[in-house]
């Protein structure tokens, strides 16, 4: 029960950190490699609200609302002018998530630090105690499916999400305001990496450079999902269990490369990867 409880979990947290950065491709057909700094961005706003004495829990929508803010800013006066030219998207992208890092380590210092779980201890499940909070991890990774379903059926946003990804000229030709909808979902995204951050920093050190360790992950199971939030939960499931398998049979080191490694052997195989043809 302990691995399978272990292999949802992962699953559930590589889904949470991937699914900011999949929601901008979708849309913008760009990946965001600073990716991994608003990663960072969130887990500091979870160190903020900690050093203020606050409740842990007001660092979720704290850090959320960063991440949007900044991500409108980053999108408005470096993205936009680069949708057209995606190589140097890509670029623009890496060199302001290095910036990024070079600031939180001016304000912060390079010390680690760590946060407090929002869900301290253990629960009894099935007769087997686990940890409260990776199983919380795993109810986020769901509601956050759920809540993404409901944007892109449900809302007149997602409705024209969903319009832009088909064909961004007919979308424009209909009316539909395509540079709202790029910058919306870009503050979305960016908000989205900023809330896992904070999910992520109980979990783990937290530095300045502690989002370059999920990037690249997060690439690779982006480029395997394709465009599609379902596609990226199959392939969190699958690469997540092999990661926990060859981490716990093999060697914990082999299992942190498994995930870039089986996406890779993935694309060769099959260049669309769990997207349909």
């Amino acid at each position: 029960m302990t691995l399978f409880l272990d292999i949802v979990s992962t699953a559930a947290i590589l889904f949470i950190v991937a699914a900011g950065l999949l929601a901008i491709f979708g849309v913008l057909k760009i990946i965001n490699f600073a990716h991994g700094a608003w990663l960072t961005i969130g887990a500091y706003c979870a160190v903020v609200v900690s050093g203020f004495g606050l409740n842990p829990w007001l660092a979720i929508p704290f850090a959320f609302l960063v991440g949007a803010i900044l991500g409108g800013v980053a999108e408005r006066f470096i993205v936009r002018p680069l949708y057209r030219r995606p190589l140097d998207a890509i670029l623009a992208t890496w060199g302001l998530g290095i910036v990024i890092g070079q600031l939180i380590t001016l304000w912060f210092g390079r010390d680690v630090q760590f946060t407090p779980a929002l869900l301290p201890g253990t629960f009894d499940l099935f007769g087997t105690g686990y940890s409260a909070y990776r199983l919380f991890a795993i109810v986020a990774a769901i509601g956050l499916g759920l809540g993404f379903t409901l944007l892109l059926d449900g809302t007149r946003l997602g409705l024209s999400a969903r319009a832009v990804i088909m064909n961004e000229t007919l979308a424009r030709g209909l009316g539909i305001d395509t540079e709202k909808v790029r910058l919306a979902t870009f503050m979305i995204g960016t908000g989205l990496a900023a809330l896992a951050g904070v999910l992520l920093a109980p979990l783990t050190s937290v530095d300045p450079n502690m989002g370059v360790a999920w990037l690249t992950g997060a690439f690779m199971l982006v480029m395997v999902a394709g465009s599609s939030f379902a596609a990226l939960a199959a392939a969190c499931l699958i690469f997540g269990a092999a990661q926990v398998l060859v981490s716990t049979y093999f060697s914990p080191i082999l299992g942190g490369i498994t995930v870039a490694v089986l996406c890779a052997i993935t694309l060769r195989i099959r260049p669309k990867g769990f997207a349909r043809a």
